[in-house]
């Protein structure tokens, strides 16, 4: 299976913030960081966002905080969370009727199994496995 890029970066920008969960990340700081354009790093931030798993603030002082504790935040909800809308193969979404083997397919079922069992096992796993280490609280804000 492939992650999206949108999904990467996700995963790298909640990695860094699990690294000081008490800080609060601008978004300029981690644009840099990631070598990520501040536009698309922000659209990545409203998705953690609306799935509450960071929160926003704008103005001075303001920035992108972790909503929940590191170890509170399934790796397996934030793929999903990020990937929606990602179809593993063309076919899986509903109404789409592309495929020539429709109706004769057993390779699909196989798809959704494994991609289940991917996301099953992402979930044995919170942020705080995966946080880097801390930066000085210079390098964030």
């Amino acid at each position: 299976m492939r992650l999206t890029s949108f999904t990467d970066y996700g995963l790298r920008m909640l990695m860094r913030m699990a690294s000081a969960p008490e800080l609060s990340y601008s978004t300029a700081a981690l644009a840099e960081e990631f070598g990520l354009s501040r536009n698309h790093l922000s659209k990545i931030l409203q998705r953690l966002s609306h799935g509450g798993i960071v929160e926003t603030r704008r103005g001075g002082g303001g920035g992108a905080t972790l909503a929940r504790h590191p170890q509170d935040i399934r790796l397996g909800a934030v793929v999903r969370l990020l990937e929606a809308g990602q179809p593993l193969v063309e076919c899986f979404p509903a109404g789409t009727q592309t495929c020539t083997l429709d109706g004769h397919c057993r390779l699909k079922a196989r798809l959704h199994a494994a991609e289940a069992v991917f996301l099953d096992d992402l979930d044995r796993s919170t942020l705080a496995d995966i946080a880097l280490p801390r930066l000085s609280a210079e390098a964030v804000t």
